[in-house]
């Protein structure tokens, strides 16, 4: 049991630190937009920058599908330490890269290869980090130990924000500016090769082990064939993310930015907000890991599906108006408490979806594919619906998202119970005796 939670323990560090790098970019993104984007008002240098932040989501159905193939193939432990080493490389060419007014276009352009880069790393990590933690974890507690990775994602953005904050007390607004925004990056870079020195240190997965002494040539190498003989659990896998990615983005990401050019806080008040409730919310993920290891996964996820359909469009409405930083901090929670019924359990879902052959590339490329196209665009729509004027069509597009996942969570049988790492691990136990 020790090295078991020394594993997940170094597995989650290194899954905390790719997303902190991954997080920055939005975190920082007001104050690094001018260097890369100098013409134009606050509204039009955002949406350059995040149409970046768009590009690297395009990444990652490649990333799911690369280091999918190469982590039910090599190892998770493999695939983990090679999704690091990506993540470290692009953060460490953002924190180098001169502005726009020194090197023209190619400054915009080596922000869109060192995205790209960051986009590889994480459509590789979360699959393959799902497949890791699920695999680790006993039946009784498989949704307490999985829901660490979002615990791990969430405390990256908390990460993002603190360091934020301090920079902000640290820094005048002009050092921000000018340089300021180039120290994150540089943090991430350099926490990333700590990770993988922790991820040196993992075990390997008994079921990937077994599995590998057992496979046949085909399962070894052809997983992209194998996984499409799994025609319904590919479309589950996009069901089941695709409203919980653009809500999940929606309250984390984009709110930053929504409270500033919206709701018209300051920006120190607007990183408050999401750092506290980023908080609470972060210490819900186990809680809501542990009950669905009781009452069932599907429950958690519906409860999710209703609240986001229902409660989309009253939210940002109030929190567009909110008269204080407390009563944002008050929606805003509400909000991420409803979010929490996806977050927490929707990696040890898909992962209990498929077999262990093909188990990280089944989570991995159609959750990617899924969150590029919807979650990436996510705050792409949003500020292009506030340019426009139409802002109000946002909330509505969110609330449809949750709603057609909502339906697919009521129409998913329980996988606590259908579980295929359940299944494998009975088939062996008896095959034993």
């Amino acid at each position: 049991m020790a090295s078991r939670i020394r594993s997940i323990f170094s597995g989650s560090v290194g899954n905390l630190v790719e997303w902190y790098d991954w997080y920055v970019y939005s975190a920082f993104a007001l104050y690094f937009a001018p260097a890369f984007f100098p013409k134009g008002d606050l509204t039009a240098q955002l949406l350059n920058s995040a149409a970046i932040f768009a590009v690297g989501f395009l990444m990652r159905p490649l990333g799911g599908w690369l280091m999918g193939v190469y982590a039910d193939r090599a190892g998770r432990k493999a695939a983990l330490l090679a999704s690091v080493l990506l993540m470290c490389g692009g953060s460490l060419l953002i924190a180098l890269t001169p502005s726009y007014q020194q090197i023209g276009v190619a400054a915009p352009v080596l922000l869109v290869v060192a995205r790209l880069l960051q986009g590889l790393s994480v459509g590789g990590e979360y699959g393959t980090s799902a497949t890791y933690l699920s695999e680790m974890a006993d039946q009784r507690n498989r949704g307490f130990f999985s829901s660490f990775q979002y615990v791990t994602l969430i405390a990256g953005q908390l990460l993002a924000l603190l360091v934020q904050l301090g920079l902000q007390q640290a820094l005048t607004t002009e050092e921000l500016y000018a340089w300021g925004w180039r120290v994150p990056f540089g943090i991430g870079a350099a926490a990333a090769l700590v990770a993988l020195y922790l991820r040196r240190s993992m075990e390997e997965t008994d079921a990937f082990t077994r599995q590998t002494a057992a496979a046949t040539p085909a399962q070894k190498f052809d997983q992209l064939r194998l996984l499409l003989q799994h025609p319904r659990e590919v479309l589950t896998v996009v069901g089941l993310t695709l409203g919980g990615t653009v809500v999940f983005y929606t309250f984390t990401t984009y709110v930053q930015k929504f409270l500033v050019n919206t709701a018209g806080f300051t920006k120190d008040q607007a990183t408050l907000v999401s750092f506290g409730a980023l908080g609470v919310a972060m210490l819900l993920q186990p809680l809501m890991g542990a009950i669905s290891d009781r009452v069932g996964r599907r429950p958690v996820l519906v409860f999710f599906g209703i609240g986001a359909t229902l409660g989309t469009v009253p939210l940002l409405t109030a929190l567009g108006q909110a008269a204080s930083p407390g009563v944002a901090f008050g929606l805003l929670l509400l909000a991420l408490v409803v979010v929490s019924g996806y977050t927490s359990i929707n990696a040890v879902v898909k992962a209990e979806l498929f077999p262990t052959e093909i188990r990280a590339l089944g989570v991995g490329l159609p959750y990617a594919l899924t969150v590029a196209i919807f979650g990436g665009s996510a705050e792409y729509v949003a500020l292009l619906a506030k340019d426009y004027g139409v802002e109000t069509w946002f909330y509505w597009y969110v609330t449809a998202c949750a709603a057609f996942s909502l339906v697919v969570y009521l129409r998913t049988p329980d996988t606590r119970a259908t579980s295929r790492l359940r299944l494998e691990e009975e088939e062996r136990l008896a095959a034993e005796s």
